[in-house]
This record gives C-alpha cells, sequence and structure tokens, in this order.
C-alpha cells in the first residue's frame, strides 16, 4: 500500500524479504545495502531478536524511473524467519507492496521452506492480499553449495503461483539485484496503472 509524499514527489512503497530462518534474507538486503547510491538510502536499522534480526533501510533506485512526476522510493524490510516470531512478520508485513521469497536451497531445508511458504500465504491473506496478484518474486539461495536441491524439485515445491524466480548465491550477490529489479518494477507497473489518477 504505497504512501504519496507530495512535497518530496516521492511515491513510498515497501517489499520485504520473507523465508526460512539462516536462508539469506539478511545477506540479499546487506548486498543491496551496500551496492545502493549512498546519497539516496538511509541509515540500516536492526531490531534484535535473541536468534535473528529484524532489518529495515530505504533508498531511491535511479533505474526503476518516475511516475507521472515522482520518484519511486523503497522501504525495504526483512522478516524473522524463526515461526515463534510469527507477530513480527505479520506486523511487518502490514501496507506492504511486494514480497521477495528467499527459499535455502539445501535439502535439509525443504520442509522450512514450505512451511515458510504456507506460513506467508496465510499471513497475507489474513491481512487482506491475495499471494496471486502481489508482486513477488522467489530467489533459490544457496545455489552453490553441493546439497542444493535441482531447480525443479524447488520449483515444484514452492513456485505453486507461477512467479517471476531466480537462482541465487547472495554471499557473492548473485540474484539480488536481479530478484529486487523485477519486484521493483512489477510494483511500479501497477502504481501506473492507479497511481496519482
Amino acid at each position: 500500500m504505497s504512501l504519496i509524499n507530495y512535497n518530496a514527489k516521492e511515491i513510498h512503497c515497501k517489499i520485504v524479504y520473507y523465508g526460512p530462518s539462516l536462508g539469506g534474507k539478511t545477506t540479499n538486503m546487506q548486498w543491496l545495502y551496500q551496492k545502493a547510491n549512498s546519497d539516496d538510502k538511509s541509515e540500516m536499522f536492526q531490531l534484535p531478536t535473541e536468534v535473528e534480526r529484524t532489518m529495515f533501510f530505504d533508498f531511491l533506485p535511479l533505474e526503476v524511473g518516475d511516475i507521472r512526476g515522482f520518484k519511486t522510493r523503497f522501504h525495504v524490510y526483512t522478516v524473522p524467519g524463526q515461526v515463534v516470531y510469527d507477530a513480527s512478520r505479520k506486523l511487518i508485513l502490514k501496507n506492504l507492496d511486494g514480497v521477495i521469497f528467499v527459499a535455502d536451497s539445501q535439502q535439509e531445508r525443504m520442509e522450512e521452506n514450505i512451511q515458510s511458504m504456507k506460513n506467508l500465504e496465510n499471513n497475507l491473506s489474513k491481512l487482506g492480499f491475495d499471494i496471486k496478484e502481489i508482486p513477488m518474486v522467489i530467489q533459490y539461495n544457496k545455489r552453490d553449495l553441493p546439497n542444493a536441491l535441482p531447480l525443479e524439485e524447488m520449483r515444484t515445491a514452492l513456485n505453486h503461483h507461477n512467479k517471476p524466480e531466480f537462482e541465487g548465491t547472495a554471499h557473492q550477490g548473485g540474484g539480488v539485484f536481479e530478484a529486487f529489479k523485477t519486484v521493483s518494477k512489477s510494483i511500479v507497473s501497477v502504481l501506473k496503472g492507479g497511481a496519482l489518477s
């Protein structure tokens, strides 16, 4: 649910990284933060929990373009991956515009990926979102590991809604920008259909 700042001529959009614990959400976000133009980004904030962190920052990516003279500023969040933090996940999902689901490609993590995807669908539904309609991409992370499942197996288990998907090695930046650009352009496309009209 984008917000418009008429004084700054900006549309503010929210993208959330979702997925199982230790799957690569934080690594994706840190890579994105390091590469973002320093003049157009905020500080990165962290809300620590016992095991994981919720992180967020905002920035103006130059390559997305504007919408009727308004620049698009993205507020980027990660959710904690552990189930015990489900209330935090729901809170972070409020008013979102897009999701990047980061799946862990390791064979032993597949059940956690599936549970996290079900949890995302459930939480979106409770907040009035339809996962089929929301701009979303799936990143299959840790593709460089020897125990990574075949891509087709991961696709069958996780991509029931035919969302755009990318292979990733987030610790090297692989797939990070591709996933972000795809979801951000999808959000801008949705906004162009109805923003400021």
